[in-house]
């Protein structure tokens, strides 16, 4: 019960010594030489490890994505209201995914969209900072933005 070791016993032995404590003898390190066995009260024990899972899972904060789409023509008014949408994100600690789409002939001008997505991240550069710079993903010009740590 004070945490002193036994020494090396027979399995026999130990579960003798185990039952006469009304405690369990648990195996902790079947492949040592000899096999290790501790003698602890094992309900006791996996409420306890329950607990600290329980209070890391509270201490962890979940990171969420939240996306704001644009056009690569938006127009300025348009591109505030979506920046002030997105500095809400930052602010609740969000990752924020912008992306422009193109459609049609507005794939020939990339160009357009990564200058919406410069202007979108001047007007958030208080809040946050780009993680993935602008990139073309199919018919999509995508930039990642963190919140900014302080």
């Amino acid at each position: 019960m004070d945490g002193n070791q036994l020494g090396i016993m027979p399995t026999k032995k130990a579960l003798e010594v185990a039952y006469e404590r009304k405690l369990d003898l648990v195996l902790v390190a079947p492949n040592a030489k000899p096999p290790v066995c501790r003698i602890m009260d094992y309900g006791k024990y996996k409420y306890e490890l329950s607990k600290k899972e329980k209070e890391a899972r509270k201490n962890q904060k979940t990171i969420n994505v939240k996306e704001v789409r644009m056009t690569p023509n938006i127009d300025e008014h348009d591109l505030k209201v979506k920046a002030k949408r997105a500095i809400d994100f930052l602010k609740n600690g969000d990752k924020v995914k912008v992306s422009v789409r193109f459609r049609g002939r507005e794939l020939g001008h990339t160009d357009a969209g990564k200058e919406v997505l410069e202007r979108f991240s001047e007007l958030i550069s208080e809040y946050g900072v780009i993680d993935k710079h602008p990139k073309m993903e199919g018919r999509n010009m995508i930039m990642y933005l963190v919140p900014k740590t302080e």
